[in-house]
């Protein structure tokens, strides 16, 4: 049985760690295998959760899909995400700084976000809006009106 935040029981990570290491991308093949292709998406989603619907998963993804054609360093804008993660959640800044491991580990790197937030009760699949509807994480519930 779930509680009512959409974590399963016991599987909430422990304060101030990953809950999968950075190399465990090989885990999810799916997940790999899209982020490998076509990271913008992985990354989208990830922003989106990250910025709590601030920043849609289109346009996060379309700005560093642009940043990749034209400049090669959307790895500069995808670490500022892990940065606001960090924070959000007190997680470790490791192995190394977070621009490094974007800089060395791009694809890795989006994967460990996206996982992150699988783990937290997210689903980045469905978006912020639907998260916070939910309860999911710790996406506040939307009231909605007319209903």
């Amino acid at each position: 049985m779930k509680p009512a935040t959409g974590i399963p029981v016991g599987s909430a990570p422990a304060a101030g760690t990953w809950s999968s290491g950075l190399f465990d991308c090989f885990d999810d093949c799916g997940l790999c295998c899209l982020t490998c292709w076509c990271p913008c998406i992985t990354f989208g989603k990830v922003a989106e959760i990250v910025d709590r619907g601030a920043t849609s998963c289109g346009t996060a993804g379309a700005l560093y899909a642009l940043l990749a054609t034209l400049t090669g360093c959307q790895c500069i804008y995808s670490c500022t995400y892990r940065a606001k993660m960090r924070a959000q959640y007190a997680l470790p800044d490791g192995p190394c700084g977070d621009c490094c491991v974007h800089f060395c580990c791009e694809p890795c790197s989006l994967v460990q976000q996206y996982k992150e937030l699988k783990a937290r009760g997210y689903d980045p699949d469905i978006g912020w809006q639907l998260n916070a509807e939910r309860g999911n994480g710790n996406a506040p519930a939307v009231q909605m009106m007319g209903r």
